[in-house]
């Protein structure tokens, strides 16, 4: 089971330009293919004069599920060189779409093959990327009079602050690595005094 992943930091469009043939790539985080399946259908509603709306999605935090489309494009030129570039960048959880208006120049089967994995490559680089990591969330709870030093000395430690909360008590949700809890505790423990209480509150993923 993977414990991290990668997928684009937002939805974007970017355009491509090659010998008069435009490209414009769309891509956009999704979770599931009905989602993935609703953006592409967006995006031949949003050009509809285009030749072409070619494809590819990964899905899962294993990258299980991948699909592409050519979409009349010659076979293997369009589709498959988009979903090697997610492939390659380990992107899931991403649709891409590559709208094509014909510039009256053949590429060839090169030519597209490049034209559309470049499409998608700037792209990635245009929207950004995002790391999600499977972590185990632990409440940290202290009096007010202790949470702003604690706070203070937990964005300046290596473990990653989820979110804060302030009722009763000021409480932290704190994200550890596989290997992190034993450590954390120890640590916490002498920074408290001991004073601190903490609640496990189960694996999830957390972004950023």
């Amino acid at each position: 089971m993977t414990d991290r992943y990668l997928s684009v930091a937002r939805s974007g469009v970017h355009e491509l330009e090659i010998k008069r043939s435009r490209f414009l790539c769309a891509l956009a985080p999704v979770t599931s293919e009905e989602a993935a399946r609703e953006f592409i259908a967006a995006r031949r509603r949003a050009d509809p004069g285009a030749r072409h709306h070619c494809h590819a999605f990964v899905l899962g935090p294993d990258g299980r599920t991948q699909r592409s489309s050519d979409d009349g494009e010659p076979a293997g030129t369009a589709g498959t060189p988009m979903l090697e570039v997610l492939r390659r960048r380990e992107l899931t959880d991403t649709v891409a779409v590559v709208t094509r208006y014909f510039g009256g120049v053949l590429l060839g089967a090169g030519g597209l093959i490049r034209a559309y994995g470049q499409s998608v490559s700037d792209a990635v680089e245009v929207v950004g990327v995002l790391e999600h990591r499977r972590l185990s969330l632990v409440e940290v709870s202290v009096s007010y009079d202790r949470a702003g030093r604690l706070e203070n000395d937990l964005r300046a430690s290596p473990y990653l602050v989820h979110a804060t909360r302030f009722d009763e008590r000021a409480r932290f949700e704190i994200g550890l690595a596989p290997g992190e809890a034993e450590t954390f505790a120890s640590w916490l423990a002498d920074l408290t005094n001991g004073e601190a209480s903490t609640t496990e509150l189960g694996e999830h993923w957390v972004t950023g």
